[in-house]
């Protein structure tokens, strides 16, 4: 029970196939207990069965972007529970149909809100859940590859993830005085409600398989005990970093040769 007794902060559970909702459900196993709120009344119906199903608290809307309901949650988890020992943070947002084509095109409006719900939300729960990580705790947010280098139709998306990223140091400076630690997961793709709306993905995810040293995608399974790592006493000295569980695709610079033979051959058939 390599959480037993810990209480986590969940944001970020859209589905049953969301990295939080695996996350969450792992941490729960591991003897933890659960937060779960929704970012919207949309969500509830999909958000609430899977909350129940492992005795999760404080099932309520939560917009990031609502000062207010932001309150209201963190009143209760502080009237309730006391403290917080660890929070995942998985929240972005952009308009889908800026994730296509170039990011010279995306617009003001797009860009302000996709700051705003992905990088900001960060700073400003991390700001309210430190304040109740009396003994210290752990923070965990999800970024991606695609805030290191450019990939296609990640476009604004890419640019939060930077942003994110350098937050995590900043915040991991700020607050390791205090024995809190803030660190990110920077999956490799994934299936998800959220991924969905990047164009192109499903032959990203394809490609990403052939071209990993591992030969393979990364699980929901990879990436949830990536978390259980981070929330727990065996990451005790590890703050600031971007965690890569992407079976390897952020270490390669050139894809391997078996890989391009394939490649050489495809374009010659056409």
């Amino acid at each position: 029970m390599l959480l037993k007794g810990k209480k986590i902060l969940i944001t970020g559970v859209a589905n049953d196939w969301s990295m939080a909702w695996a996350i969450a459900k792992r941490a729960a196993e591991q003897g933890a207990e659960i937060a779960m709120p929704y970012a919207m009344p949309a969500l509830e119906k999909r958000v609430r069965p899977l909350a129940e199903s492992i005795g999760a608290k404080f099932v309520q809307e939560c917009n990031v972007q609502n000062d207010e309901q932001m309150d209201d949650l963190f009143n209760k988890i502080e009237a309730e529970w006391g403290h917080i020992d660890c929070m995942l943070h998985a929240i972005a947002f952009s308009d889908k149909n800026e994730l296509t084509g170039r990011y010279a095109d995306t617009s003001r409006e797009n860009f302000k809100n996709t700051m705003d719900i992905s990088v900001y939300s960060l700073v400003d729960l991390t700001r309210r859940a430190s304040k109740l990580m009396t003994n210290g705790g752990s923070i965990v947010t999800l970024t991606y590859y695609g805030g290191e280098k450019s990939v296609p139709n990640y476009n604004v998306m890419g640019v939060a993830k930077s942003a994110l990223d350098s937050s995590v140091r900043y915040l991991a400076s700020d607050l390791g005085a205090n024995g809190i630690r803030v660190n990110a997961i920077s999956a490799g793709p994934i299936m998800t409600l959220a991924s969905s709306g990047v164009g192109g993905f499903k032959a990203m995810l394809r490609l990403n398989a052939e071209q990993t040293p591992l030969r393979r995608n990364m699980t929901l399974d990879d990436v949830s005990g990536a978390a259980l790592y981070l929330f727990s006493d065996l990451s005790s000295a590890v703050t600031g970093e971007i965690h890569h569980v992407d079976c390897g695709y952020s270490t390669t610079g050139m894809m391997p040769n078996d890989m391009k033979d394939i490649l050489l051959k495809g374009l010659e058939e056409k």
